[in-house]
């Protein structure tokens, strides 16, 4: 047998192992740093595959490291398992229909993510076990990826250091290697405070907080202009001061998210925000301090693992899909905007585009693309910039699905989602296999990070006072 079968028998064996922790994990929802039951299902399913796990690392509650193995080469496998807020979801469903209203679930599939990453981990073991391999693979459990950026934690606390090569994947309607790079961004609230009055009777005696916000927010709209046309600013409100018109509001608060394609980009955009809030303080007469949210850098691509993992989401290939499979995914583009059809075509060539028309799942494999970017961002990011780090996407939604929507959540623990989820944990454990078994693979790699890297060392984004937040508790 090649080694594409020993790895698709290994994670077949352990097949509705795997699908039972993935939709564990969906069945509870659970938003950044509070994913203390879906964490802890993956640490017990990992203790009981033989892996030693070390919880709460580098200060995350929810963080935790499965090993397995001893000595070089170290492989990372990178899993995620926090969900989204205000995307609760019955699963199968073709019309949005919330199991709570406003409650939270799993919109962007890191339930998938998480688990096939176990699949990943334990075929490596399994594979070390049957052939006698040297080395250690690790499961690094990363909390808060939406919006806390749990990776660059434990990046900061140099869990990483000593690793080889670090792979991960994501759910996708399409099979690709995301051998891309992304947005590096960095997240912090703006708290104004002022003073309250009767807005009618002593105006003159207030200064208003909501003022501060609404010219900050007036400030930064007038700084697009002047900023670099890949960087993005983003802002919410999140406490407006009250609901009475006739009290000057003491207290506001805005939350910014600013993404450039460099770290350096942020660090420069960041301070010409905090500038303009410190404007807006000085215009009216409040007070203003800001609040650490979160932060992560940009991906690091490198065109020697994309290619060895292009190899193997080729021969592992596409999975077989049903009747009922098509007729799903068909049921679901339905409910998609014309707009969020159309967008699936985009960034694929010509040929590709021909072959994916009337279709609603992608059950092939595209060629190998060049290296991209992404308009987005991820935590990823950190990683790649201490270890050579490669992903890859498999096809768990139908055609054209968006990211952080109500579609993907009814998706999340249906046979497309399974499939994907399960052809992933095979790409992953082959790829890695391979590079333990040629060290070549692992030279090559590490020889073509570091001329990426140019001499630049990496450097957090988190400031060093900060620590992860600490919020809720596994209930008895």
């Amino acid at each position: 047998m090649d080694l594409h079968a020993i790895i698709s028998d290994l994670v077949e064996q352990k097949r509705d192992k795997t699908i039972e922790l993935s939709d564990s994990i969906w069945d509870c929802p659970e938003i950044y740093f509070e994913e203390h039951h879906s964490a802890e299902y993956v640490c017990k399913a990992l203790e009981s595959e033989g892996f030693q796990v070390e919880r709460e690392i580098a200060g995350l509650p929810t963080g935790f490291i499965g090993s397995y193995g001893e000595g070089k080469p170290i492989v990372a496998i990178l899993g995620e398992y926090d969900a989204l807020a205000g995307l609760s979801q019955k699963k199968g469903d073709i019309q949005h229909d919330p199991v709570v209203a406003g409650g939270h679930g799993h919109g962007c599939g890191h339930n998938l993510l998480g688990a096939g990453a176990f699949a990943a981990a334990v075929a490596i073991k399994d594979y070390m076990q049957q052939a006698g391999l040297q080395g250690t693979v690790r499961y690094y459990g990363c909390p808060a990826e939406e919006s806390g950026s749990g990776k660059a934690y434990i990046a900061r606390a140099g869990l990483f250091d000593n690793v080889d090569l670090a792979f991960s994947w994501h759910p996708f309607t399409a099979p690709r290697i995301m051998n891309d790079s992304s947005l590096a961004n960095y997240s912090a609230t703006f708290k104004f405070d002022g003073k309250s009055a009767h807005a009618a009777a002593a105006p003159h005696l207030g200064r208003s907080a909501l003022d501060a916000v609404e010219l900050m927010n007036v400030g930064v709209n007038y700084l697009r202009e002047h900023m670099i046309p890949e960087a993005r600013v983003h802002y919410a409100i999140t406490d407006t001061g009250g609901i009475s018109p006739n009290v000057v509001q003491p207290h506001a608060e805005v939350i910014y998210l600013i993404r450039a394609p460099k770290k350096q980009q942020v660090e420069e955009l960041y301070e010409r925000v905090r500038n303009i809030a410190k404007g807006a303080a000085l215009m009216t007469g409040t007070t203003m301090e800001v609040e650490f949210e979160g932060a992560a850098s940009n991906l690091i691509p490198n065109t020697t693992l994309a290619n060895v993992m292009y190899k193997h989401l080729a021969a592992v290939g596409a999975p077989a899909y049903d009747e009922a499979d098509y007729q799903f995914a068909k049921d679901i583009r339905a409910s998609l905007s014309q707009e969020d059809r159309q967008a699936a075509y985009a960034g694929w060539d010509r040929a590709v585009v021909k072959a994916l028309k009337d279709k609603d799942i992608v059950d092939f494999i595209p060629p190998h693309g060049d290296e991209g970017a992404l308009a987005a961002s991820t935590d990823v990011g950190d990683v790649s910039w201490i270890v050579p780090t490669m992903q890859c996407m498999t096809t768990c939604w139908a055609l054209g699905t968006p990211f952080h929507t109500w579609q993907v959540v009814s998706q999340g623990t249906m046979p497309i989602a399974h499939k994907g989820m399960l052809q992933a944990g095979k790409v992953l454990a082959c790829t890695a296999i391979d590079a333990m078994l040629n060290q070549d693979i692992i030279e090559q790699a590490r020889a073509e990070w570091q001329e990426r890297l140019d001499g630049e060392v990496y450097t957090s984004l988190i400031p060093e006072h900060v620590m992860p937040p600490r919020r809720g508790s596994v209930q008895a």
